[in-house]
């Protein structure tokens, strides 16, 4: 079994520093990053991918190496591209400049992209992969699951109270949330690529779906704001303003919402929709995260979060496991929520 060096697995964890740097997108690329190492480990080069139509991390770090280059090793936190885009393929830079070793992290499942290690090997470069993957694969996560699934991954966010409701009877809902969780939600907004709602929740509430101005760093494109529903819509909603792009998607059937998303190249979705989008990608099994603002207070009646899933026993629950809990609270020290972030276990038993 081939074993990398300890100058190897260091250079990894800058090869993923570099592949997060800040103003990096989220997507639709991969974000990679990659470290050139001398016989002796020492660091010839770095590169990092800037985003879809610049130069892939390999091709950065290799023109920072120049002639330095030949016979030494490329750490990239994934698997080097074999094909040719908006740029040529990395593998064939690679065996040009004359590598020696590469070692990488995440295999890429990209059917457009596969096949760069064995180019490598096939050239007489020596190739090692799997080294560090699971970090590799959290820093996109969102990438990794749409590659592999063929569809977006989907958040599920809704605020609710202590008994499970998202609004009143008279269908007042502004304050179950907090200002704190308001701020919280516009920050995982900026993480997506798509924010989805029905076409009831355009009607209704007439949102804008955008990130505000209130986040820390503004985001530099907005979200696609997606809209889902059969129903005609009037042009003077606010979704349909040009603060960002937005697409109507003419379907109840979230797997065809999900699928066509993906054709857009989108790869996170966050579900803002009301309760019977919610009970319907709950029931097809289409919601990978939930993220719950849970507001201390009880009002006793009014809007559930979701609609009737067809549950009439505890047995067929729908089990999530909790992932992360934070306490958001805001400076009077009385405004706070409860953000739960959840994983589904369980889809819920159709009759």
């Amino acid at each position: 079994m081939t074993t990398t060096s300890e100058a190897e697995r260091r250079a990894m964890q800058r090869a993923l520093a570099l592949a997060v740097t800040p103003g990096v997108p989220l997507g639709p690329n991969p974000r990679v990053g990659c470290v050139l190492l001398a016989a002796d480990g020492a660091t010839i080069a770095e590169g990092f991918h800037r985003g879809a139509g610049t130069a892939h991390a390999e091709a950065a770090a290799l023109a920072e190496a120049g002639d330095a280059a030949r016979g030494a090793t490329a750490v990239v936190t994934l698997e080097p591209c074999n094909h040719t885009g908006r740029t040529g393929p990395c593998s064939e830079a690679l065996v040009a400049a004359g590598v020696r070793r590469v070692v990488y992290a995440q295999p890429d499942a990209n059917p457009v992209a596969v096949g760069g290690a064995g180019r490598l090997r096939e050239a007489g470069i020596e190739v090692v992969g799997g080294v560090m993957i699971e970090e590799a694969q959290a820093i996109n996560r969102a990438w990794t699951f749409a590659v592999a699934r063929r569809r977006p991954f989907v958040t599920w966010k809704f605020a609710t109270t202590l008994d499970g409701r998202s609004a009143a009877p008279d269908g007042t809902s502004r304050w179950v949330s907090s200002r704190a969780a308001r701020l919280d939600t516009h920050r995982l907004r900026g993480l997506c690529d798509t924010m989805l709602v029905g076409t009831g929740t355009v009607e209704v509430d007439d949102p804008e779906l955008t990130v505000r101005d209130e986040v820390d760093e503004p985001v530099a494109v907005q979200p696609l704001r997606a809209v889902m529903g059969l129903r005609d819509l009037g042009p003077d909603r606010r979704i349909f303003n040009d603060r960002a792009e937005t697409v109507h998607l003419r379907t109840r059937d979230p797997g065809e919402a999900l699928a066509r998303l993906h054709e857009l190249d989108r790869q996170h979705v966050f579900l803002e929709g009301g309760p019977a989008l919610a009970r319907a990608f709950l029931s097809a099994g289409l919601v990978d995260e939930v993220v719950a603002y849970v507001a201390p207070m009880l009002l006793g009646a009014g809007t559930s979060a979701v609609a009737d899933l067809g549950i009439t026993t505890i047995a067929d629950a729908l089990h999530l496991h909790v992932t992360d809990v934070a306490v958001l609270q805001g400076h009077d020290g009385e405004d706070t929520n409860v953000r739960l972030t959840m994983k589904p276990l369980t889809t819920p038993r159709r009759a």
